[in-house]
């Protein structure tokens, strides 16, 4: 079921952030008990009746338990253990024991203060039973190998997402941009190259989530070129922040797809250009070119921008003037995709929320386990995405009807 959130980045539910952290440890726990099982089947494979079955096999699952804790309700659904080895000591049947969560665990008042340790520190090795001790009270069981192995599940699910096909998915619109979460990557200036797009229905979805250099051509140009190869078409439109390599990338791997900047931080840029006196009129001036009724009302506002700052900060004026028609392209597309198009909020949005986790610890390990970490708190994140407003017009877009001025052509031509 998804969660409508507020404007205050709550849910129905509560905090979205409190969601995020119960999902990742709904997926941990989930992860951990598996593992768990594997390891005491695996450890016992050679126990066999005189038929040469095994004693000790897999049986399916339990059904779901919630455990209440004080940050919500966490589901939990444990896998199940047929023993049919016989203690001859008692002669009473052997059981499955779970040291991980034990069957009768239905409420634990510590979990709001363990459940990022669960998710985030899961990641290493060092942090991850001391975690799950506080979580249970006790000792954790799980050995150093048992985490490696879970972070290493970890890892190839992100290299599998990293690796599907996308030939079945048409991604209309897409934001692009180069995250900075509190993570530790490969090298010193390296960020986290995010694409989410548009698909035909509307709804929004992660394309790719990668580490880069964010004012590279060539980072941005790998991994359009993957995307590429597994087969992403074109789209429509591609929005961003201007001081990014993406666009010369752009123009090699997609040339079809059109450019939109992002207005927020076109903005600031030319604020930053201007003394502080002039930066709350400079400010208001480029809000009437964005939230213009038409382009030929942004363009008479961009036209005034310039000659009242053009003689003083001409290249405050530049960063407008020579960037007009990326940054008004959103006016050739539905006035309802106006407010997705000129900003890249909805991966800064998201990425606001895995700050907020990943800056609780000093690093998740390797490189490889830091950005798994951030793609599954963003893939948590994604089942929360609401669909764009004016969703059943996205299908237009891609089959090439015009717009103007955000109106389907053919109805303006009619009217009139």
């Amino acid at each position: 079921m998804l969660s409508v959130v507020t404007d205050d980045g709550s849910t129905q539910s509560g905090s979205l952030i409190d969601e995020i952290v119960r999902e990742g440890a709904r997926r941990m726990l989930a992860a951990a008990l598996e593992v768990e099982v594997n390891q005491y089947i695996a450890e016992l494979a050679a126990e066999t009746d005189e038929h040469g079955r095994r004693l000790v096999v897999r049986n399916g699952h339990h059904r779901p338990r919630t455990v209440v804790t004080a940050a919500g309700p966490v589901e939990v659904t444990a896998p199940r253990v047929n023993d049919r080895r016989v203690d001859e000591a008692t002669g009473e049947r052997k059981r499955f024991s779970p040291k991980i969560l034990a069957p009768w665990c239905r409420k634990s008042p510590k979990i709001s203060e363990v459940l990022p340790l669960l998710y985030l520190h899961g990641l290493s090795s060092g942090d991850f039973v001391p975690a799950l001790e506080q979580f249970l009270g006790g000792t954790a069981g799980l050995s150093p190998a048992t985490v490696t192995r879970l972070t290493k599940q970890r890892c190839d699910d992100h290299a599998a997402f990293q690796d599907r096909d996308l030939s079945d998915r048409d991604f209309v619109y897409i934001w692009a941009d180069g995250a900075h979460p509190k993570v530790r990557l490969g090298q010193a200036h390296s960020c986290v190259l995010v694409l989410l797009g548009v698909r035909l229905d509307g709804t929004k979805e992660l394309i790719a989530l990668a580490e880069g250099l964010r004012e590279s051509t060539e980072s941005w140009a790998d991994l359009l070129r993957d995307c590429r190869h597994r087969g992403m078409r074109d789209p429509e439109l591609v929005v961003g922040d201007g001081a990014m390599g993406l666009w010369k990338a752009l123009v090699e791997v997609f040339p079809a797809a059109r450019h939109q900047r992002y207005w927020v931080h076109k903005a600031r840029n030319v604020a930053n250009c201007l003394p502080k006196s002039a930066q709350p009129g400079a400010t208001k001036a480029m809000q009437e070119m964005y939230n213009a009724e038409d382009s030929a009302h942004a363009e008479k506002a961009i036209k005034a921008f310039a000659r009242t700052y053009g003689t003083k900060w001409p290249k405050a004026v530049a960063k407008i003037t020579e960037d007009r028609d990326e940054l008004l392209a959103f006016y050739d597309f539905p006035a309802e995709h106006w407010v997705h198009l000129r900003t890249t909020n909805p991966i800064e949005s998201t990425f606001s929320t895995v700050k907020l986790r990943t800056k609780v610890t000093r690093g998740a390990g390797s490189p490889a386990a830091a950005l798994a970490m951030v793609f599954r708190l963003v893939e948590s994140a994604q089942s929360r995405w609401r669909a764009i407003t004016g969703a059943h017009l996205v299908s237009l877009v891609r089959a090439g009807a015009r717009f103007k001025n955000g109106v389907l052509v053919e109805r303006e031509e009619q009217a009139a």
